[in-house]
């Protein structure tokens, strides 16, 4: 049983670890920017707070779509690929997290990963996902893609939200 244990404890210190949070400096800018994996607190750091807090606080999203959104979200899983260095994803990430706030989304149900300019990352999930333009929104149910809302909504992100969440009711 000892030794069992001993096995067990050296598999696991030798599993590479998913790191999240990364900041590497951008070529073209020389500025800090996030890749790879990111989780929220990414985002209080002062690289990157100074537009995100402005961004989520100016936000104002129409109660009575966001509501409608509630009952269709719960099986969901969303892959959001952005871009720190890109003005959409700086406008549009904080704007969506302040919907999922809204609707109490779980985070453990939301991945985040940042890419470079050449919309690349060490990310395996990115592999065959055609990333063009950041953001990009992906809604997944059952692992079966839903849709995209690919760099800037139609409409508005809840009401693209809405309809995206909708088709998977057919």
């Amino acid at each position: 049983m000892y030794r069992l244990l001993i096995l067990l404890f050296l598999i696991t210190i030798n599993l590479p670890a998913q790191t999240y949070n990364e900041i590497v400096i951008d070529e073209k800018s020389e500025k800090p920017m996030l890749i790879g994996y990111t989780n929220r607190h990414a985002f209080s750091d002062t690289t990157f707070s100074w537009w995100f807090n402005s961004a989520y606080e100016d936000y104002e999203f129409d109660n009575e779509t966001v509501a409608k959104i509630i009952p269709l979200i719960t099986d969901i899983n969303i892959l959001v690929v952005m871009g720190t260095w890109c003005s959409d994803s700086r406008r549009e990430v904080p704007h969506f997290y302040k919907i999922l706030d809204e609707l109490k989304f779980p985070v453990d149900r939301l991945t985040i990963i940042n890419v470079n300019r050449k919309k690349e990352a060490d990310v395996k999930e990115l592999n065959g996902l055609n990333i063009e333009l950041v953001p990009t929104f992906i809604f997944y149910k059952e692992e079966k893609e839903l849709g995209r809302i690919i760099e800037t909504p139609e409409e508005s992100l809840g009401s693209d939200l809405l309809k995206i969440l909708s088709k998977g009711l057919l």
